[in-house]
Order: structure tokens, then C-alpha cells, then sequence
């Protein structure tokens, strides 16, 4: 899936406050801002993407379970 890209006019641009009152009230969405302001909503993972992730994730864990080089996220 492709993100939803708003192009917000240059006559009402959102302001940095209403964004983050946008995503304080869509805590479920993961919204992002272009450089121009435009407002990216970004569909879920889905299934093989969030199966590949969790494989990555498991693989660095381990690595760094046997080096002790640090902490990781996901």
C-alpha cells in the first residue's frame, strides 16, 4: 500500500500546534508532514511486511545478545 499524501493549500497551512493535535486526537494513524506541508497518513504494515520486520528485529536482537554492544528497538 502507498501512503495518502494531502497537499494542504498555501492559503491555510496546518500549523506545528494543530499537527500535533491531529496526532495526539489519531494516535491509531501514523501521520507524517512533507517538507511543503503536506500531511502523509501512512497505511498499516500488513502481514509480509510485519512478518519481514519481526525477522529483522529478531536477528538483530540475537546479534546483540551475543555481542553486548548495546540495546536495540524496534
Amino acid at each position: 500500500m502507498n501512503p495518502l499524501i494531502l497537499n494542504n493549500p498555501q492559503s491555510t497551512p496546518i500549523t506545528n500546534e494543530q499537527f500535533y493535535q491531529l496526532c495526539a486526537a489519531k494516535r491509531d494513524l501514523k501521520l507524517e508532514r512533507t517538507a511543503k506541508g503536506g500531511l502523509i497518513i501512512m497505511p498499516p504494515t500488513g502481514g509480509e511486511t510485519s512478518k519481514r520486520n519481526s525477522d529483522i528485529n529478531f536477528e538483530l536482537n540475537l546479534w546483540n545478545r551475543q555481542t553486548k554492544l548495546g540495546i536495540t528497538f524496534d
